[in-house]
């Protein structure tokens, strides 16, 4: 791959699907009861508010790691002591997302276009940015599943859901 296809990946695909889906998954995770975040479909399962940590903490390992060149795991992995709801992961993910999102914005096409080692891949830099949607996509559908046998409401994700319908038609 060369800079310019990487530059054309990154600014006409990517970015607007992880800007896309950042807000399906935001909309995801504001959807667990937060009265309920521990629930689990079985106890080998993450809880609900573990998988959305998961999928929030993940997205920003792979952009952060794209920015840097390298993927580094930094701690334990774990969920800071200040996450106990929703709410306050929503917080988390949207400003480290943020974060991330732009300085990924701003790289030139040579970085873009360099290899990574990553576990068993070594990919362009920027493959990694795809590798991410399908991660989250994946547990994210993971996650939606886990609403409604816990009390919650799934959202709309790639069209309306069964428990918020058809949005309303504009008047003519």
């Amino acid at each position: 791959m060369n800079p310019e296809q990487a530059t054309f990946l990154l600014n006409e695909i990517y970015l607007p699907q992880i800007r896309n889906e950042h807000k399906t998954t935001r909309r995801v995770i504001e959807a667990i009861p937060a009265d309920n975040s521990g629930w689990k479909p079985d106890p080998t399962s993450k809880s609900a508010l573990e998988l959305a940590w998961h999928i929030a903490s993940s997205e920003c390992f792979f952009l952060n790691g794209i920015v840097l060149g390298k993927f580094e795991r930094t701690g334990d992995g774990s969920m800071p002591a200040s996450i106990k709801t929703p709410a306050d992961l929503v917080k988390w993910y949207d400003e480290n997302h943020a974060k991330a999102l732009s300085q990924l914005a701003q790289l030139k096409g040579e970085s873009l276009a360099a290899p990574i080692d990553f576990a068993v891949f070594k990919l362009p830099a920027v493959a990694y940015a795809g590798f991410q949607c399908n991660h989250s996509i994946h547990h994210r559908g993971q996650l939606s599943s886990y609403l409604r046998p816990m009390g919650g409401k799934v959202p709309s994700i790639y069209g309306p859901s069964a428990d918020e319908g058809l949005p309303a038609r504009a008047s003519a």
